[in-house]
């Protein structure tokens, strides 16, 4: 009998190359980009960019955009290779399920689950409280005074229980637009891919044409004075005054913003090219969208002071405030186009994830069964698009944005940690001769005395090692960093050891060789870039609040009890082996029965 250990760490077999599909290939790399491009730019732009610099960053915010965008872009090279490799649905679930085990892909297939989930709810939410303040409190108004709030009923003691500094999860009334939007968005996910990415691509080219009249407008009430002198605390400069500290907290929130080019890769199984569509609409769509932040962050801090910054409709007010009271309302007109772009993508990537996770049998398989009308998995659509239609209902958004930063950060992590330990598998040299190996995870360099105990492990598993080494230093590096305790001398010890050992680390599986696989598209300087998408995840990671781990903790607590409880006995893997195992000793059977005399 196989040990629990090899149950939870099988991989799973895909073909390069393998575009075998229930779902229908209609997808152009145009569509997948502005699919990508629609996805980030939507709440994170238009709500969180107020909030990071008026509480968190200041003007320093075009630092914590670009290391978010750096970090997003380095995350969705290791993506884009996977994309080449492996093009088929599921996202960072199926890339897991190849690379490091079935295990670590269930709790990232279900944790990415709820991102999506509690991502369209949130931006249903936003969609929702932007229509509100539009129309001056009516909607809000009206649902109190016909329906009435949360904290009347009995949720009210469970607001208090999960109240925190920024709130509490449940919200204050029971907000019945966001379920509407979140009904008509479904809906024209269901139709199909191509309906529902011509839909997306109309609103994402007016989200771009209002981004660019905010850009250029904009620029004409900018005062460079704004980001000159000392902050009120007189200690830091205007540009900066909350700190590093503060600019490193602003990218961990901003990242929010980046969430969704992963959903791209989820459109493999609909792409008509996906191993050259896929990778060339992750670095268009990266670009594009950092790009836009960048600018719109920095316009938004020259128009006015930092602290006069409106937290929640921030450009609507700075056209205010510079005398363009009438501009607000093209920038309400971009937020609504950018909110439902974001909530599409959402929306898009949802049942595709569940289809993959279903598809495989790590979860139920009634989620997997495709529609053949419109070829779309249409149970996993009705199923979770009520399930984040519930969670907008009721929850708030805001103490909800931390824990879908986490989530993520984390699925990154772990897919470029994985595409290390690919590249440092043996690869047959030729499709020729599948059974001979070229050289792959093997040491380049012979090293007195510790040579002779490498060569006796598999190929890559001395990577594998020192990869989780490195993963432990640079998790030591963020935890100090984040805290007081790195000024300390045993802190300052515990860093220089950190940083010895992770640098350490990387030139070790740096001195191995790498397969020889052809691909359409390649990650360069690996180990390198990967390492770097690790250090930048993982320290934005460790400048969240410690609910927010917490939360973490939980979830996938609950995640480990599912997959113990089903997945790991209804897998397609177990079920498979099984199989075999059946028609074997079926065979052995008969042979040993045809051997034995007539008269046994």
């Amino acid at each position: 009998a196989r040990s629990l250990r090899q149950r939870l760490m099988r991989t799973k077999n895909i073909q390069g190359g393998d575009l075998t599909t229930q779902l229908k290939r209609c997808l152009t790399t145009f569509d997948i980009t502005m699919l990508g491009v629609g996805h980030m730019i939507g709440a994170g732009i238009y709500v969180l960019t107020g909030a990071v610099i008026k509480n968190t960053s200041g003007p320093a915010i075009i630092g914590s955009f670009f290391l978010s965008g750096v970090a997003a872009l380095l995350s969705a090279l290791c993506y884009a290779e996977f994309g080449a490799r492996f093009p088929k649905a599921g996202s960072a679930y199926t890339y897991v399920y190849v690379g490091c085990g079935e295990l670590w892909a269930f709790i990232i297939g279900w944790n990415i689950v709820l991102e999506h989930m509690l991502s369209a709810a949130a931006v249903a939410r936003t969609w929702s409280g932007y229509v509100d303040v539009l129309t001056n409190g009516y909607i809000s108004n009206t649902t109190i005074s016909t329906i009435g709030t949360l904290a009347e009923s009995e949720w009210m003691e469970l607001r208090e229980e999960f109240a925190t500094k920024k709130g509490s999860l449940i919200g204050t009334y029971p907000d019945i637009i966001a379920v509407l939007v979140i009904v008509i968005g479904s809906i024209f996910i269901a139709l199909g891919s191509k309906a529902a990415t011509n839909f997306n691509t109309f609103f994402t080219t007016c989200n771009l044409a209002v981004i660019s009249f905010v850009v250029i407008y904009g620029s004409t009430f900018i005062d460079f004075k704004n980001w000159q002198g000392l902050a009120p605390d007189g200690i830091h400069s205007r540009f900066i005054p909350y700190g590093v500290d503060g600019m490193l907290a602003g990218a961990a929130s901003c990242f929010f913003a980046f969430v969704g080019f992963d959903g791209l890769a989820t459109a493999g199984e609909e792409a008509k090219n996906p191993s050259k569509s896929i990778p060339h609409a992750t670095y268009i769509s990266m670009v594009i969208v950092t790009t836009s932040y960048i600018l719109m962050s920095a316009i938004l801090s020259l128009m006015l002071p930092f602290e006069q910054v409106h937290p929640s409709s921030a450009f609507a007010d700075a056209f205010a405030f510079v005398g363009s009271p009438w501009a607000k309302y093209v920038v309400a007109a971009g937020s609504l186009c950018g909110i439902t772009t974001s909530l599409l993508g959402a929306l898009f990537s949802l049942p595709r994830c569940v289809y993959s996770m279903a598809d495989d049998g790590l979860i139920f398989s009634w989620w997997a069964k495709v529609n053949v009308n419109t070829q779309t998995p249409l149970n996993a659509v009705i199923s979770f698009s009520a399930m984040s239609a519930l969670f907008a209902l009721l929850f708030d958004v805001e103490a909800l944005v931390d824990f879908l930063s986490i989530g993520t950060l984390l699925a990154y992590s772990i897919v470029s940690a994985s595409l290390v330990i690919l590249r440092y598998q043996p690869a047959p040299i030729s499709p020729r001769e599948p059974h001979l190996m070229d050289h792959g995870g093997r040491l380049r360099v012979r090293i007195p005395g510790l040579s002779p105990i490498i060569d006796r492990m598999e190929p890559g598993d001395s990577v594998l090692y020192s990869l989780i080494f490195m993963i432990f230093c640079i998790t030591s590096f963020g935890a100090l960093i984040s805290s007081s305790f790195y000024s300390t001398a045993f802190g300052s010890i515990f860093l220089v050891m950190s940083v010895i050992g992770g640098i350490g680390s990387l030139l070790f599986i740096d001195m191995h060789y790498q397969n020889t696989q052809e691909l359409a598209f390649k990650v360069f300087l690996v180990p390198y870039l990967p390492a770097a998408s690790l250090l930048i995840n993982i320290l934005m990671m460790c400048h969240l609040g410690v609910m927010t781990w917490i939360r973490l903790t939980i979830w996938m607590i609950i995640g480990f009890a599912i997959y113990l409880m089903y997945g790991i006995n209804h897998s397609k893997m177990e079920v498979s082996r099984a199989e075999k195992f059946t028609k074997s000793s079926t065979y052995d059977s008969v042979v040993i029965a045809s051997r034995l005399p007539d008269s046994v």
